[in-house]
């Protein structure tokens, strides 16, 4: 049995730092401060993060037969993830993601989402895990449909599961029935908890505490990530909450998804969920270090260092 399987996308990401907040067409050639090619994808930087971590973990996703997932696998395998569970698909490309990152922290998110679409729960297979994590709900359309069934199909056998939905492009935040019954930990940042939150009351949600309770209402634990403002989880009808190291960021991509790993290992060891949330925001602050989301994961020895445990 391993520790976690991760269910979803998996990519490259162009990192872009210093662009014009609009390019100049024309041809122009625009020079920046810097560029960085690094593995990109919610699920994949969450395994790599797991695997960082000392957990068992496999990925479960689709990349094309073309260069670019060649470099998303053979990233992951380096990293320490079993990656027996991904498909190639004989036509569509490898997803790919440029982010332009501006000074202020802010970034802009192109993504092209090749073959992410096609990615079905079938694909998923039989795997014996102790949890079971599913990512970027949003960009898998045929994933999403079956999710609930698949979530369901791998609590009966005993797993844990969790889901972190990230962004959806459309601004819909439209979950398939019985989705967030399947899970036992839901993992928003604010801002999706709050659109998530006002589907489920069907009016617009505010304030954090409302969004909470609608979402623990819908059956998980709601953790929500508040970026340098760390998290906070309603659980057992109280909410309990944790800030991360103080750090100054070279890069916040993927810090969310570190957050995920670092929740995820910490509650698999079986630490209560206090400790579960100190872990995750000292794994989010500890990825910032460096540019893209897994070069500056932390081992369990770093995070213990600062979180505890």
């Amino acid at each position: 049995m391993i520790d976690l399987l991760v269910v979803g996308d998996a990519n490259p990401d162009v990192l872009i730092s210093g662009a014009p907040e609009t390019p100049p067409a024309g041809q122009a050639e625009t020079l920046v401060d810097s560029g960085t090619l690094a593995l990109g994808g919610s699920a994949a930087i969450v395994a790599c993060g797991a695997a960082r971590l000392g957990l068992s973990t496999a990925l479960a996703a689709t990349v094309g037969r073309d260069a670019a997932g060649d470099f998303v696998l053979d990233t992951l395998r380096t990293a320490g993830v079993d990656i027996s569970a991904c498909v190639r698909h004989e036509s569509l490309p490898t997803a790919l993601t440029v982010c332009l990152n501006r000074a202020d922290g802010d970034r802009a998110i192109l993504t092209a989402p090749g073959c992410l679409p096609a990615f079905d729960a079938s694909q998923v297979p039989e795997v014996s895990a102790r949890h079971v994590h599913a990512a970027s709900y949003f960009l898998q359309p045929r994933l999403a449909a079956g999710l609930p069934g698949l979530l369901a199909r791998f609590r009966r056998a005993g797993a844990s599961t969790s889901l972190d939905t990230n962004d959806d492009p459309a601004g819909e935040w439209r979950l398939a029935p019985g989705l967030l019954a399947a899970c036992d930990f839901l993992l928003p940042n604010e801002a999706e908890a709050l659109a998530l939150a006002g589907t489920l009351t069907g009016e617009p949600v505010s304030a954090l505490p409302a969004a909470l309770t609608a979402l623990a209402g819908a059956g998980p634990v709601p953790v929500v990530k508040r970026g340098g403002e760390g998290a906070v989880a309603r659980y057992e009808g109280a909410d309990v909450s944790a800030r991360g190291p103080r750090v100054t960021p070279v890069d916040t991509v993927g810090a969310g998804d570190g957050f995920d790993a670092g929740f995820l290992a910490g509650w698999l060891g079986k630490r209560d969920i206090a400790e579960a949330l100190a872990w995750g925001c000292a794994c989010g602050a500890l990825s910032t270090r460096a540019a893209g989301g897994t070069a500056a994961q932390p081992t369990a020895a770093e995070v213990q260092a600062v979180a505890g445990g």
